[in-house]
């Protein structure tokens, strides 16, 4: 018997990262999975690898960041599954540079990523869950917890997934069916760290607050920190902000 069996999840940013590790989880302890990214060859080698597995996994090209998208993509799940029962918001976008040189497109496209886009599928997704309740876990950073030089668009955006999440539970405090937790990890050795471009004169006296102590963690370890959130086994977290960064945001 799995964690998940009998329920629901959908994952954002399922093609690749922690994202897919998730996914891949998530069918192997038994969940449906709605698997939801925009890279149509990823989640078509998602469902090769996903063959076999106890739960079922359907996937869903979009892009997020608009209400449309958000609900769009609950209703797929629905649809297919009849329900939904946990939330995990995995995708993310990273930009790094100098604040002068910040481009609005790319402090945009953060925003609409990083907090909007997680916004309209919690939204749609507490609309969506029974009479049981259900979980949802946003995916932060250690950057929404300090100041980074050169991330200022990311550390924003990631700081705004926090205190969402932290708004939201409180909205829902009262009702013992539904829990909403973050998970705020550390480096992680993803395709998304690898879009990381640091100024070439860059201050490294600067960065070294926040370069950590440790190797960076496998989407794996990332996966299952997400699915104890998501699973009856954290029924006592709710609104928990779980640093995951090898005590980056510690000293």
């Amino acid at each position: 018997m799995g964690r998940f069996d009998h329920k629901t999840a959908l994952v954002t940013g399922a093609a690749s990262g922690m994202g897919r590790a998730a996914a891949l989880a998530f069918a192997r302890e038994g969940a449906n999975v709605c698997a939801v990214d925009l890279d149509a060859d990823g989640l078509a080698s998602l469902v090769a690898e996903a063959e076999g597995l106890p739960g079922e996994l359907m996937t869903h090209q979009t892009t997020i960041g608009s209400r449309e998208a958000g609900h769009g993509a609950v209703d797929a799940a629905v649809e297919r599954f009849g329900g939904l029962d946990v939330l995990a918001n995995v995708a993310g976008v990273l930009r790094s540079d100098r604040v002068a040189d910040v481009t609005e497109d790319d402090w945009n496209l953060m925003f609409s990523v990083n907090v909007s886009g997680m916004f309209w599928l919690c939204q749609a997704a507490l609309g969506a869950f029974g009479e049981s309740g259900g979980a949802i876990v946003n995916v932060a950073s250690n950057a929404g917890l300090m100041g980074q030089a050169y991330f200022s668009g990311y550390c924003a955006s990631k700081g705004a997934v926090v205190n969402l999440t932290r708004a939201l539970a409180m909205e829902f405090a009262k009702d013992n069916g539904i829990r909403i937790n973050c998970l705020a990890p550390g480096q992680t050795s993803t395709p998304m760290t690898g879009t990381i471009r640091i100024p070439e004169d860059a201050d490294i006296d600067l960065m070294r607050p926040y370069m950590g102590y440790r190797k960076a963690a496998r989407p794996e370890e990332q996966a299952a920190a997400i699915l104890f959130l998501a699973s009856e086994d954290a029924s006592a977290f709710h609104g928990a902000i779980v640093s995951s960064d090898g005590a980056l945001t510690t000293g």
